[in-house]
């Protein structure tokens, strides 16, 4: 490794000097450049110069990935420098420390087999304006130099303290032009201007480019570390949360509330409105003490929502035939009644779409309305919700309380299709003729929303408070009289149930009255026989109904004292007939009398 130095002064410039290409850097006056040189032909050109101890022709190459430039694809202004020191490195390259001192122009180029050289001329610099108003440019510079330097971190301070002591602004422009980041042609652009004035404009309108550009960029990491810092923030005081409940017991590997409730909300299948709010509110449960009321209410909020199935639906059976022998094994009789029923199911299977009558089956009690619709439920597949509107009188049991009151919960829509989990369900609307009205509201009223084909895909409680699709659901209402409000039996077709004949009565009793009040009341079905003739008795003298629930009773009544007689042992057989004869032992005296004329009639 050797090294040498050369402290001579340039004072006139050489008819003849070695050329050395620079790639992506341009060397001006009065600058100073430490230069690692590798290929073979600078390295001879540099020898060549200390040598003859003669200054080096600094010229930037057009494209800096050439390796061999030739002529053309040199610049024709450039600086003649002087060589300061030069030290071989182990690996073969070069470094040199290079002093600018005159702006030339490259002239002719000579390639000889070893190096470029050339037969530089001086450029000589113009100063059209008086030396106040170049002055006034050159504070004007070095101002927006100053804010470069503030903006720029990588230009060292120290500069600005050199630049103040430089009256020369030839030396001034290009000083601050080695310090900028400007692009290889920008640069090699300023080392051309001859004229000093327009030098020093065009580096400010360069300077002012870069400004905005670093201004532009400051504003953008400012914002980036402000996110950074927030989220690193709220990550930091959350794991902070997390381990004091744990060390308090509270969360002993419980899940995060926060991240189980955005999980439920993103697989909720909520339309986009409804989203929107859910997060809203999630984004407010964040921001607030875990222990405070209003977060209770916020979380019991999102509970519900969240349990609301959005989505989720029941496979309807669409197989009428089916629907058929299920209403058949379930009723006897009430043909009508299934034939409109079935007609309806037939329809919707058609349509494929429950925008249709609401049904409401009236008819006196005991003739199975309530039974039917379970029926019906079953014979298509979906969920069976029983709704009892007797007795009803706070509308808030249709649509809910707001969120204002403590305690406020969702209407009984909303809580029915939460608890059976889907959108589609059967819903009976059980006694809408016994709803009441009182100062709280008027429940009917709210019935006709829900009620309307038209308006309940678009049903608001007033505790969700964002639309819920109700128009999946089917209703049907049942009602023992026609002392239903006009409004709402308009959006209803009535199907009346008439009482059951005589025949039909017996009919019931044989096929399920009695099997089923024998396995209530524990006989076996050899312990106890009872005729067809009884049976008729008991529809006769016993009972005057439309139904068939005092019949059952009547029924349930000769089970329990055969029951009783069996335990007992006052009977020998182990098996009682029950005979027409007997029914009086059993039931008492007759109730009413059958098929006699009354004398005063």
């Amino acid at each position: 490794m050797a090294g040498q130095s050369s402290k001579k002064e340039i004072t006139e410039i050489p008819a003849d000097v070695a050329v050395l290409p620079l790639r992506d850097v341009v060397v001006y006056p009065h600058m100073v450049i430490p230069l690692f040189v590798g290929r073979e032909k600078s390295i001879r050109a540099l020898d060549y110069a200390t040598r003859n101890d003669q200054p080096i022709l600094l010229v930037a190459q057009r494209d800096a990935d050439l390796e061999d430039p030739q002529v053309e694809q040199l610049y024709q202004i450039g600086t003649l420098a002087n060589i300061l020191q030069l030290l071989k490195l182990p690996d073969g390259t070069v470094k040199v420390l290079v002093e600018g001192v005159f702006r030339v122009n490259v002239g002719e180029f000579t390639d000889t087999e070893e190096f470029f050289r050339a037969s530089p001329t001086a450029v000589k610099e113009q100063l059209t304006i008086d030396e106040q108003e170049m002055e006034v440019l050159m504070r004007s510079a070095t101002s927006l130099f100053d804010d470069y330097v503030k903006l720029n971190k990588k230009v060292p301070p120290e500069v600005l303290t050199s630049l103040a002591s430089i009256d020369d602004p030839s030396r001034l422009v290009d000083t601050m032009a080695a310090h900028m980041a400007l692009k290889l042609d920008e640069k090699q652009q300023v080392l051309e201007i001859s004229n000093i004035q327009l030098r020093l404009e065009h580096l400010m309108g360069l300077m002012e480019g870069e400004n905005d550009v670093l201004q532009l960029e400051k504003r953008i990491r400012g914002r980036v570390k402000q996110q950074m810092e927030k989220n690193q923030r709220e990550y930091y005081l959350n794991e902070q949360m997390k381990a004091i409940q744990k060390e308090l017991g509270e969360m002993e590997d419980a899940p995060n509330e926060i991240e189980e409730l955005t999980d439920r909300i993103e697989k909720a299948g909520m339309p986009k409105e409804v989203k929107e709010k859910a997060i809203t509110e999630l984004n407010k449960l964040k921001m607030m003490s875990p222990m405070s009321a209003e977060a209770t209410v916020v979380r019991n909020y999102l509970d519900t929502l969240t349990d609301v199935p959005w989505k989720k639906r029941t496979r309807i059976k669409n197989d009428i035939g089916v629907a058929e022998e299920v209403l058949d094994a379930d009723h006897y009789g009430l043909e009508k009644v299934k034939e409109r029923i079935l007609e309806y199911l037939a329809v919707q299977q058609r349509v494929r779409k429950l925008k249709g009558p609401i049904l409401c089956l009236v008819g006196p009690p005991g003739v199975g309305k309530t039974s039917l619709g379970q029926s019906i439920a079953r014979s298509t597949g979906r969920k069976f919700v029983r709704m009892a509107l007797g007795g009803v009188r706070d509308e808030a049991e249709i649509r809910g309380h707001r969120r204002t009151y403590i305690g406020a919960l969702p209407g009984k829509i909303v809580q029915n299709l939460s608890r059976v989990g889907t959108k589609n369900p059967f819903f009976l609307l059980d006694e809408i003729d016994k709803m009441a009205m009182d100062f709280r509201g008027d429940p009917a009223s709210a019935l006709l929303e829900v009620l309307d084909p038209e308006q309940n895909h678009t049903f608001q409680d007033h505790y969700l408070e964002v639309d819920v699709d109700l128009s999946e659901v089917m209703f049907v209402a049942t009602a023992n009289s026609m002392n239903i409000p006009p409004a709402l039996l308009d959006r209803m077709e009535v199907i009346r149930l008439s009482g059951y004949t005589e025949d039909e009565k017996v009919n019931i009793a044989q096929n399920y009255l009695v099997e089923k009040q024998k396995e209530n009341n524990g006989l076996k079905t050899d312990e106890l026989a009872i005729t067809e003739a009884t049976l008729r008795d008991i529809v006769r003298y016993y009972t005057r109904e439309a139904g068939v629930r005092n019949l059952e009773r009547e029924i349930a009544k000769i089970c329990r004292k055969v029951v009783k007689d069996l335990l007992l042992k006052k009977t020998r057989s182990k098996k009682v007939k029950v005979t027409p004869a007997q029914l009086e032992k059993y039931l008492g005296v007759k109730r009413f009398s059958f098929g006699v004329a009354y004398e005063n009639d």
